[in-house]
């Protein structure tokens, strides 16, 4: 009797909670304008491992198909022709998959020491400008080292990375210290010349990218300020780049210098250079030009259909927000006020709106809260990488959105911050800005143990 007893206060207990949350659910859900709704009406109620794999609400039964058989796609794996099921991998490549690298949707890990550094991406390319503004390709490698290859080929190579470590002192007399790392080309096939750019890349989130593709030019060059009018050390500029499918230039949102146009050719350019898989935006091998190129004259198709293409745009289109957690709690509190104070909400912008979308309403007119402003900043010499992306200089980089950088250890088990990884934590990302952001920076340097706890707690938050 008395185990049947608690066990009924235990499920009275559940149930009570159950409605409580839900009810908190709906108090938050009816006002769209809360600062929990990072996604606005697509916002994912989930704070899990789970909590960046989650689709739209609202959607039609033939839009919820079209993302589930997406998300089939993103994780399938791909392997070398002839083959039943997925062929077409290579004949160099970098992955098999698309989750290879976004694992769970989330944040690539950097390789630890003496780990290849295959799950990375480096961007190569010579000094100059290509046909349209572009980084001019390396003969026999192309815009990026390809390190691995199917048995009939032979990968391009790879890269060695290396760090050396530096203790800084707040002002307070706490020390942090950060690392650079430093890369070193192994193993090429053929030489490489001398004066190749290298640039390392890992893999961004990939949620909430069709919010901010329903953001509109108008007003995100409403935050440029690329001549500094107003003299607050903060410029903002624009990227414009190449539009694969449109020939034009067109305003760049997407990629770690924003040098991709839209969530189709994003995709479409990972597949074929990530995994060698051609495509009708990218109809060309990765390897073509290279003396291990082999044609198939007379049988050729592009070896990704043009509906599981536009299945992964949509997969990627419709990945909900997850929401924010604890903004009640008085150190995200403290928090939130001094990264406002501190300046960096000068890049990192909180709110942006979609524009009207009557095709895709699920995106439509929604307040949302990336804190991410889209746009080049000059980073310092510290994070440069020194190589130009049409209009991105070797030292700018695109204000990295915020939202959901709390769950990173949950969902992909590291705390792995910046283009390259080198951050080991969110304080060290924050002490690694430099160039416009060094004022934000050296605020931070000046606030108490506290104060900067509070300041992590509020970034943990989103």
């Amino acid at each position: 009797m008395k185990r049947a007893t608690q066990a009924v206060l235990v499920i009275l207990c559940i149930v009570i909670f159950l409605q409580i949350a839900c009810k908190k659910a709906d108090t938050i859900i009816d006002n769209l304008e809360s600062e929990w709704l990072n996604g606005g009406s697509q916002t994912a109620f989930d704070q899990g491992s789970s909590s960046f794999s989650h689709m739209f609400s609202g959607m039609s039964a033939l839009q919820n198909r079209v993302h589930e058989v997406g998300d089939g796609q993103f994780s399938a794996t791909f392997v070398a022709a002839p083959a039943p099921l997925n062929p077409g991998l290579g004949p160099i490549y970098n992955n098999v998959a698309c989750v290879s690298c976004h694992v769970s949707d989330g944040r690539g890990k950097v390789p630890g020491t003496g780990e290849s550094a295959a799950n990375m991406l480096f961007r190569i390319s010579l000094p100059g400008i290509g046909e349209h503004g572009n980084p001019v390709p390396i003969p026999g490698f192309g815009d990026q080292l390809q390190s691995r290859s199917v048995l009939t080929a032979v990968p391009e190579g790879d890269v060695s990375i290396n760090y050396t470590e530096q203790s800084y002192n707040f002002a307070d007399g706490d020390t942090y210290s950060l690392r650079t790392p430093h890369y070193t080309f192994i193993n090429l096939y053929m030489p490489m010349p001398s004066n190749a750019l290298l640039s390392p890349r890992v893999a961004a989130p990939v949620f909430g990218l069709g919010l901010l593709e329903a953001v509109s030019e108008e007003d995100i060059l409403k935050m440029a300020d690329p001549n500094d009018a107003n003299k607050d050390g903060i410029k903002g500029q624009a990227n414009y780049v190449w539009d694969v499918l449109n020939q034009k230039k067109v305003l760049g949102r997407f990629g770690w210098k924003a040098n991709q146009p839209s969530i189709l050719q994003q995709v479409a350019a990972a597949y074929n250079g990530d995994m060698g898989i051609t495509n009708y935006l990218f109809p060309k091998e990765s390897s073509e030009g290279q003396t291990q190129f082999s044609s198939q004259p007379g049988s050729k198709t592009y070896e990704l259909a043009d509906s599981l293409l536009y299945s992964v745009e949509f997969y990627v289109k419709s990945l909900a927000v997850p929401v924010r957690r604890d903004i009640t709690n008085p150190a995200v509190v403290r928090g939130k006020a001094l990264f406002t104070q501190t300046g960096c909400i000068k890049c990192h912008a909180a709110d942006l709106r979609t524009k009207v979308n009557v095709a895709f309403p699920q995106v439509s007119n929604q307040l949302i809260h990336p804190f991410t402003d889209l746009l080049l900043h000059d980073m310092g010499d510290g994070l440069a990488d020194n190589r130009p992306d049409f209009l991105a200089s070797g030292k700018q980089w695109r204000t990295a959105p915020l939202w959901g950088i709390g769950l990173t250890q949950k969902v992909n088990g590291h705390t792995n911050f910046l283009h390259d990884g080198r951050a080991r934590n969110l304080m060290e990302a924050v002490m690694w800005h430099g160039g416009e952001a060094l004022a934000a920076k050296n605020n931070v340097v000046q606030l108490s143990r506290s104060d900067r706890a509070s300041l992590i707690a509020f970034l943990e938050s989103l």
